[in-house]
């Protein structure tokens, strides 16, 4: 352990805290991505007065963008004494809506039974907090450090990451010769390092019909018993053959080590404008599902798509009028750094110094913004490592463990310890 790194963490406890709290109060909740201002400026602000230069670059034109709900993101950069390498540590600054089932306020920041509780407290602002305290504290002790440290608060993470990572990875925020190690506080556990994710694609699918009087729906033609057909076959052959897909990555949990499909949404016929009156007796002449599919490394996605259009072919033969329109939404591949990458192994060696053990490696069942910075930006050394237990996020009662955020931040200062200075001590 390297005992002045672990001190400095330690006096800054209360800080740590404080931050967390103040991080959650900030109602970030995507969509709509409300308070990216505000949350961006604050993380600014705080890092403005340890010396960082800031950026503020708005995601204009992304998904969700507009001027009531701008995409802020934030980007601090503070250059050691000497030219070196350059760490940033990624957070996303968005929260999923609270939902029902709280017994505390989701924005308070509550502080009870040593845990942080609050929408975003583990998934990710508790990561975000220990980021920034890893790196105050390695830069007390060590202020000559060679190279730079760079700290984002992103925004979009949790709609894929288009107004956030992806639009600075096109404007070269993650590339070299800028950045050359990349750290994700996702809530993977203290002691795992993440070194990427299963593949994804999302597709809307329309089954179309035709309108008609709801008394005499056979002059019409109903889109729904459309859409429960390709659902029915979904159920009986698709399902039943994702489920003997298995990987070699190891994916956490063990149930995500297969592949899987998910029906986001479904809506169909009229919308519910009406309410709160009645509807329109109507023949419903579309039908639209969103299909959310995770695949794995050794699945290519030009069959993972077809076996989906199969279906379709199959019923739009074999069915009486059936006839639909699949569009793409997103499509990520697979991903996984190596174990002995630059920036893994120099997390490790924090997971060792602070927990006396062998860091587990895991593969994420989603997907995070490390896709973007591997396909947009080419950098390749990067990885997740984070407080907080995956299973809490977007939970009501969500918390991160104090003690948990202490023992990250160890580990993510040392870490920058070994990318900096060689691990000197």
């Amino acid at each position: 352990m390297n005992e002045k790194l672990a001190k400095a963490i330690d006096d800054r406890v209360d800080e740590l805290i404080a931050l967390t709290i103040d991080l959650i109060r900030f109602p970030t909740v995507n969509p709509p991505g409300e308070a990216y201002t505000p949350c961006a400026e604050y993380i600014g602000e705080r890092l403005r007065k340890r010396g960082f230069g800031l950026e503020f670059i708005r995601g204009e034109g992304a998904p969700g963008d507009s001027d009531r709900y701008p995409r802020t993101n934030v980007v601090a950069r503070l250059d050691g004494r000497t030219p070196g390498p350059t760490v940033h540590f990624n957070s996303h600054i968005d929260v999923v809506e609270a939902g029902d089932g709280w017994t505390v306020d989701p924005f308070a920041g509550v502080v009870q039974d040593g845990k942080v509780f609050g929408r975003g407290a583990c998934d990710m602002k508790g990561g975000l907090a220990a980021s920034i305290i890893a790196a105050e504290a390695f830069m007390a002790v060590y202020p000559d450090f060679s190279g730079a440290i760079e700290i984002s608060g992103t925004a979009d993470e949790e709609s894929g990451g288009f107004g956030g990572v992806a639009h600075l990875a096109r404007l070269g925020y993650f590339s070299k010769p800028r950045v050359d190690h990349v750290i994700i506080p996702e809530p993977l556990n203290k002691d795992r390092i993440c070194l990427g994710h299963r593949g994804v694609w999302w597709a809307e699918i329309e089954t179309k019909g035709e309108i008609a009087h709801g008394s005499m729906p056979f002059l019409g033609d109903c889109a729904i018993r459309h859409m429960g057909a390709l659902l029915h076959a979904f159920e009986h052959e698709l399902f039943p053959a994702l489920d003997r897909k298995q990987t070699k990555m190891p994916v956490v949990p063990e149930g995500a080590r297969r592949s899987t499909m998910n029906i986001n949404s479904i809506h169909g016929g009229q919308t519910e404008d009406f309410r709160p009156g009645l509807p329109s007796p109507n023949v419903p002449d579309w039908c639209r599902i969103i299909i959310d599919r995770r695949f794995l490394l050794e699945e290519d996605i030009t069959e993972v798509k077809g076996e989906v259009t199969a279906i379709l072919e199959q019923l739009k033969r074999e069915r009486p009028k059936f006839d639909y329109q699949i569009r793409d939404l997103m499509e990520v591949l697979p991903l996984m750094t190596e174990r002995s990458a630059p920036v893994a192994a120099a997390v490790a060696q924090g997971v060792r110094n602070v927990f006396g053990k062998e860091p587990d490696y895991v593969i994420s069942p989603g997907t995070y913004d490390q896709k973007h910075i591997a396909r947009l930006g080419h950098l390749h050394d990067c990885i997740a490592y984070g407080p907080g237990i995956l299973d809490l996020a977007h939970r009501p009662d969500e918390w991160v463990g104090i003690s948990d955020m202490v023992e990250s931040a160890k580990v993510m200062a040392i870490g920058l310890d070994v990318l900096l200075r060689g691990g000197r001590g």
